[in-house]
């Protein structure tokens, strides 16, 4: 049974998000949505339960349908209540009097600690706070759920119950995911759906196999585009030949099948169309300066503690070389964060259980991309960070996805997305040989995940990597260290790791640790 019909819909701010979209949903769908960040996902997901309108196009829901959304910001009017109470606001007024145990139901599905359900929400931490906007969302027993990216803040274990979460829906419920969360992707979706600005795509498949489809798909349009220009070329070159034939001859014969040539030469031309090459969000490219140093960085057996002194876990004697790409795995807490800072920290000196290299420059980003802080605008941040002359700094930042506008423009007002690149642009001008980077996708769409990750995956690149994102994991490490029983142990692979993390994880907190 359909539950939503959408037929030739279009969005348009300022430029044309989507156009002729047609997309049916069905019960007990899966769907994963897959675009570039501001290509108009959160968008399309308010159009879908009616509280935001289309520029053109229909959308036919079923009688009495209950569509709920899980956004990605946390409304205002629900800060200053309790994580129980917020969840029961979502429910009618007369529904929330005599059912209010449904909260306590759901929270309980999520794993959600009592302690934590009488604290404020302003108070709560990102993942908390995404986990009261699912428990909202769920709590009306909807017929379709759409969530805006649901993965973000949580870690391996929390994104492991928000999966079991899903798989125990009603079967008759359908789910629509907007993530750029590859590995979530897989696991929660049978279905994948790419936005684009025309000719979007849906596959029945999930992300990694609609991925190479749709790889395939783009290929042979191309394919057909090219041998289908050849053809007019070739059609407009036998009309002029055939015209001057004509002319030369005074054959009206000759004539009419020269024009005939050429409205064929005009028909197909109109009808040909390449495949959709998606306009970049902007480019992630990165330096590698070269250091004759095998070694950058030596590890003795030391303790790390957190800034109260609590032991977190001893660290054995470990080594970094050039090309090592080592990616640090563990529940949030165990202090991954705290490993990343005490190894930037030393390389200021005065720390005799961890030394670097002589040529070791380093470049570090935390996840809450708190490098960019002292600067105001994007402008002033690439002039402060390097000598490149006005018009190179306006280019860089074009290529980086900042728009002129925008580079003089107070720095708060871009998106996460522009954020995370810009972070990578003072990176490069750095010119580092060792990066330390703690949760690096974080804001960045699929696109950029794969030039972050081909970018250090280039010959030469070593860094140090705090993740929770397993495709970006898989892709780049080539060495795993992992934090287990108050040790960190380097382990041969990273799979079994996420296995354990993904077993023993409750949903709540943030990503980081």
């Amino acid at each position: 049974m359909t539950l939503i019909a959408v037929k030739d819909l279009s969005l348009t701010r300022g430029a044309s998000l989507f156009a002729g979209l047609t997309l049916t949903i069905a019960k007990g769908d899966r769907i994963g949505l897959i675009a570039a960040n501001g290509r108009g996902k959160s968008s399309l997901l308010r159009i879908l339960t009616g509280v935001e309108a289309a520029t053109a196009g229909t959308v036919t829901r079923a009688r009495g349908l209950v569509a709920s959304l899980a956004p990605q910001e946390v409304p205002d009017h629900l800060l200053s209540l309790t994580l129980h109470a917020a969840v029961l606001d979502a429910l009618e007024p007369e529904t929330a009097e005599t059912e209010s145990w449904r909260v306590d139901i759901i929270l309980d599905d999520l794993e959600v600690d009592p302690a934590m359900r009488g604290r404020r929400v302003a108070d709560l931490s990102g993942g908390w706070q995404r986990v009261m906007l699912l428990a909202r969302a769920g709590i009306v027993e909807p017929d379709v759920l759409l969530l805006d990216e649901p993965t973000n803040h949580l870690d391996l274990g929390r994104i492991a119950v928000l999966e079991r979460f899903l798989a125990a829906l009603p079967r008759d419920c359908a789910v629509l995911v907007a993530s750029h969360d590859r590995a979530f992707l897989d696991a929660a979706c049978r279905r994948s759906l790419f936005l684009r600005p025309k000719d979007s795509a849906d596959f029945a498949l999930p992300y990694a196999r609609a991925r190479l489809a749709l790889d395939e798909a783009d290929a042979a349009r191309d394919r057909q585009f090219d041998n289908d220009m050849r053809r007019v070329k070739a059609l407009r070159q036998q009309a002029v030949k055939l015209k001057n034939i004509g002319v030369n001859s005074g054959s009206d014969l000759l004539l009419v099948k020269t024009k005939q040539l050429i409205d064929r030469a005009d028909r197909l031309e109109d009808e040909a169309r390449p495949a959709h090459h998606e306009a970049s969000a902007g480019v992630i490219r990165l330096s590698n300066s070269d250091s004759h140093a095998k070694a950058l960085m030596t590890i003795g057996d030391t303790t790390l503690a957190t800034p109260t002194g609590r032991a977190l876990f001893r660290t054995g004697k470990l080594w970094i070389e050039k090309g090592d790409r080592i990616a640090v795995l563990g529940a949030n807490g165990t202090g991954k964060t705290v490993l990343a800072q005490r190894l930037c920290a030393a390389l200021d000196g005065g720390d005799p259980a961890i030394r670097g290299a002589a040529s070791l420059i380093l470049g570090y980003s935390d996840q809450a991309l708190s490098q960019l802080a002292c600067f105001a605008t994007p402008w002033d941040a690439v002039k402060q960070s390097s000598d490149l002359t006005d018009q190179l700094a306006r280019s860089a930042l074009a290529g980086a996805g900042i728009t002129i506008d925008a580079q003089t423009a107070p720095l708060l007002r871009l998106s996460g997305g522009q954020r995370a690149r810009l972070a990578m642009l003072l990176l490069r001008l750095a010119r580092p040989n060792f990066y330390i980077l703690d949760e690096p996708t974080n804001h960045l769409d699929i696109e950029g995940q794969e030039m972050l990750q081909a970018e250090l995956t280039r010959p030469g690149a070593a860094c140090l990597l705090i993740s929770h994102d397993r495709a970006f994991v898989r892709a780049v490490a080539t060495r795993i260290w992992s934090v287990e029983k108050g040790r960190l142990v380097e382990v041969a692979e990273a799979d079994p790791v996420f296995d354990r993390l993904m077993n023993g994880g409750h949903l709540g907190g943030h990503r980081g640790g």
